[in-house]
């Protein structure tokens, strides 16, 4: 049952993050027959903290609270990306999943999740902007870098923000049915629902290559999504066996070379169809689909709407 909640937070958390979990499963709705819950804030280093907007949090509860939690949520917060957690936070969120706690991230709250080994040989969400970095880190773990959200039960992770509302509102759902979620978002005057696969209308990154064994591959590929190529073709750009480089490339992007090129096809689709007035055939000929039936294809599958849709999104009815 979800009942008992608990958000635990961080020196530096962001305050938004934060008065997710807390409007979600915080706040009293009981005047209206909804469900309440014994929510509480914790914290992992002290009983004051900063947040990363300039002002200070009382916290009353240490991680002794984390014990009795059926939710242990972690918000994001400042360098989650590069600072080093609390090896009693981390034993304390293991803990709680051994005994059948859930646990959720919103944004960069994932690399708390990730640092405690939760996440190893699971899927999980992250901000776009941090999906590199987090698979670079923990390649044990599966970066769905385009999602706003994955539900590994006991493990839930979120992308920014807004993702961080749909990934609670979806547990809520999963737990105690769409009628009570539905309800609570339409006090929060949000969508009631929005699937964990629809895309993060991401930025198109430029890769990056941390190792020198496939950074001038991964440059090359980038520069060429028009051409259809080989695991064997980039093995020998690299200078490798083919299975020696695609034990490389995984281990340094954290994903295959099929699905990354696949990757940036779309996202160049997604700046052309945001940008130009080019032709769906004209599209599907520079990022390498072929035709415009194979880019409706794997756009569909990649972000969960059509590339009309997604210009329409961008540019207004006339541009569709």
């Amino acid at each position: 049952m979800l009942r008992n909640v608990v958000a635990v937070l961080l020196d530096g958390v962001n305050p938004f993050e934060l008065a997710v979990v807390c409007e979600v499963f915080g706040t009293d709705r009981s005047d209206e027959g909804l469900p309440v819950y014994d929510f509480a804030v914790a914290s992992a280093e002290g009983r004051t903290l900063r947040s990363n907007a300039g002002f200070s949090l009382h916290v009353e509860h240490g991680l002794e609270r984390l014990d009795s939690a059926d939710l242990i949520a972690v918000p994001a917060g400042s360098h989650y990306a590069s600072r080093p957690f609390p090896p009693e936070l981390l034993d304390a969120l293991r803990r709680g999943v051994d005994r059948g706690a859930r646990v959720l991230s919103v944004c960069s709250g994932v690399f708390v999740l990730a640092a405690a080994g939760l996440l190893d040989g699971r899927r999980c969400a992250v901000h776009w902007h941090h999906a590199d970095e987090l698979a670079r880190q923990y390649p044990r773990l599966t970066v769905e870098p385009d999602v706003l959200y994955v539900d590994e039960d006991p493990v839930i992770t979120s992308a920014g923000t807004a993702a961080g509302i749909d990934a609670c509102l979806h547990l809520v759902r999963r737990e105690q049915g769409p009628e009570v979620a539905n309800r609570i978002a339409r006090r929060m005057v949000v969508p009631p629902h929005r699937d964990g696969g629809q895309a993060q209308y991401i930025e198109r990154p430029l890769p990056k290559a941390p190792c020198d064994t496939v950074g001038e591959v991964l440059a090359w590929m980038e520069r060429h999504l028009d051409r259809e190529v080989t695991v064997e073709q980039l093995a020998a750009r690299a200078h490798m066996a083919p299975r020696t480089f695609a034990r490389r490339f995984q281990q340094e992007t954290g994903t295959t070379p099929y699905r990354w090129i696949l990757r940036q096809r779309v996202l160049l689709a997604q700046e052309l169809l945001e940008g130009t007035d080019e032709t769906m055939e004209a599209i599907a000929s520079r990022t390498g689909f072929g035709t415009a039936a194979a880019l409706r294809h794997q756009f569909v599958r990649a972000l969960g709407t059509t590339p009309v849709a997604y210009r329409r999104t961008f540019r207004g009815p006339q541009a569709a």
